[in-house]
């Protein structure tokens, strides 16, 4: 477990780099680490079917191409996902109004249903811990950093 930050947000390492720099790999590295641990403990796996249906969940029906660009995979990687998710009943094809040669993936009531079951089971694990390992001054500034989390990845 990383040490937490003591020095002033203008002190420099001797590697020349910034608090600013330092922070974000900190903020980096816990943040990759908090994800996988939910997902861990929480019993819902990472791997491309299962994040091509939340990625449908979140955003709507997409294109398998707009859905690889997404998910930083090659269109052919996707549409062997998008293939899978068809054939378990969880996606299902649909013209493309604005194309009339494409298609959009659009989840199913299976699909909306799994999606919905893994999303669940980590905001449960999540409740529990916070609950249990979090004091209540802890879970206020938890509270208080989430604007300053989304505030990060906006568009500029």
């Amino acid at each position: 477990m990383s040490a937490a930050l003591t020095f002033s947000p203008t002190t420099t390492h001797a590697s020349g780099d910034s608090f600013s720099a330092t922070l974000s790999e900190e903020l980096r590295d816990a943040v990759g680490r908090f994800v996988r641990t939910v997902r861990t403990r929480s019993g819902t796996p990472h791997d491309a079917q299962v994040d091509a249906l939340a990625e449908l969940d979140r955003n709507g029906p997409m294109s398998a191409a707009a859905l690889a660009e997404i998910r930083g995979v090659t269109h052919q990687s996707m549409r062997l996902v998008v293939s899978r998710l068809e054939a378990a009943g969880l996606v299902a094809r649909e013209p493309d109004p604005s194309d009339g040669r494409g298609w959009l993936m659009t989840l199913t009531d299976a699909g909306r249903h799994a999606a919905a079951a893994h999303r669940q089971a980590r905001s449960l694990w999540l409740a529990q811990a916070i609950h249990a390992k979090l004091s209540g001054k802890e879970r206020e500034t938890i509270a208080q950093a989430i604007p300053l989390l989304l505030r990060l990845i906006e568009p500029d």
